[in-house]
C-alpha cells in the first residue's frame, strides 16, 4: 500500500500552527523571563553541611537571606548543594549571609560565586541574537548550494525557524506561568535545535534528490511520497534513541540542568516532526507555486 503523505500536508501546517500560535502570543504578551545571565546579578552556589537536627530546604534558607539580599531563585544542584540568583551582592553582603546560614543551619562551603553587570548582560543577549541570524544565513546559503536550488536552502531554514518557534513559545509560556528562566545554557539548546532540525531535514532531500535523478519525469509529490516514506522510520529511531536519553536526564539528573535538557527534548521532537512534515511538505507548496510549468 502506497502511502500518500503530502496529501495530508494542510493538516500538518494545522497541526504546527496550533502549536506555535499559543506560543508567539505568548512571546508577544509576557516575552521570556530573563535569567541573571541577561539581566544582570549574583549566582551564589553554596555546599551546606547541616546541623544533626536540621533539615535543610530552599524555604529554610529563604528564611536566613538578610534583608539587604534580594534573591529571585533558590534551586537545588545537588545533594546539600544550591543555587541562588539575586540582585548585585558584594563580597562584604556574601561574608555575611554566609556568616548567618553557618550559624543557624550548619558548616557552608562556597563552590561558585558570580556576579554578572547589567551591560554585559545586555551585550550577551545582542551576541545571542546575532548568532542566530549568522547561523540561519549560513545554512540557507549552504543547503542551497548543495542541492543547487533555492526552494531547498528557504524550506529548510522555513522549517528550522517551525522548530525554533515551538522553543521560544514554550520557554516564554513556562516563564510566565511557571516562572522558568532562560539562561545561557538555554541559548546553547536553541543552537543546537537549529542543527538538529537542518540535519534531518537535510536526510530527507538528499533522498528526494536521490530519487528525482532516477526519476527525472516523475511526478514531483510522488517522489516527496516515496522519499518520506523511506527516511521516516530512520528518523523516528534515530530521534528515539535522543528522546530516551533526554528523558533519562530530565527525570534523573540536577535542577542545574532540568531546564536545559527539558528545551533539547522539546527541540528534538520539534525537530523529528518538521523535517518530515513541514519541510518536505513545503517543497511540494513551492514546486506546486513556482516551479510548475503551466
Amino acid at each position: 500500500m502506497k502511502l500518500d503523505f503530502m496529501r495530508y500536508k494542510y493538516i500538518y501546517f494545522f497541526i504546527s500552527a496550533a502549536v506555535i500560535i499559543p506560543g508567539l502570543i505568548s512571546l508577544i504578551l509576557f516575552g521570556f523571563k530573563p535569567s541573571v545571565d541577561f539581566t544582570g546579578g549574583t549566582l551564589l552556589e553554596l555546599k551546606i553541611t547541616p546541623k544533626q537536627e536540621i533539615a535543610l530546604s530552599n524555604q529554610l534558607i529563604q528564611e536566613n537571606i538578610p534583608e539587604d539580599i534580594q534573591i529571585s531563585s533558590i534551586q537545588s544542584s545537588g545533594e546539600n548543594t544550591y543555587l541562588l540568583r539575586a540582585k548585585p551582592i558584594t563580597q562584604e553582603q556574601n561574608s555575611n549571609f554566609q556568616s548567618t546560614l553557618s550559624q543557624s543551619l550548619g558548616e557552608v562551603e562556597e563552590i561558585r560565586f558570580e556576579t554578572v553587570g547589567p551591560t554585559l548582560g545586555k551585550e550577551l543577549l545582542r551576541k545571542t541574537i546575532f548568532a542566530i541570524v549568522i547561523a540561519a544565513g549560513a545554512i540557507l546559503l549552504y543547503v542551497a548550494y548543495r542541492f543547487k536550488e533555492l526552494k531547498y536552502g528557504v524550506c529548510a531554514i522555513l522549517a528550522m525557524f517551525h522548530d525554533s518557534f515551538i522553543l521560544l513559545g514554550t520557554f516564554s509560556l513556562l516563564g510566565h506561568f511557571l516562572g522558568v528562566e532562560v539562561d545561557t545554557l538555554f541559548v546553547t539548546a536553541v543552537l543546537t535545535t537549529l542543527s538538529f532540525s537542518v540535519h534531518d531535514t537535510i536526510v530527507v532531500y538528499d533522498r528526494i534528490r536521490e530519487t528525482l535523478r532516477k526519476n527525472p519525469k516523475a511526478d514531483f509529490v510522488s517522489i516527496v511520497n516515496k522519499s518520506v516514506a523511506e527516511t521516516l522510520g530512520r528518523s523516528v529511531n534515530n530521534s528515539m534513541t535522543i528522546i530516551f536519553m533526554l528523558l533519562a536526564l530530565y527525570l534523573l539528573g540536577g535542577d542545574t540542568t532540568k531546564w536545559f535538557v527539558f528545551a533539547l527534548l522539546i527541540g528534538t521532537i520539534a525537530g523529528t516532526y518538521s523535517s518530515t512534515f513541514t519541510a518536505a511538505p513545503l517543497l511540494v507548496v513551492w514546486e506546486n507555486r513556482f516551479s510548475k510549468k503551466t
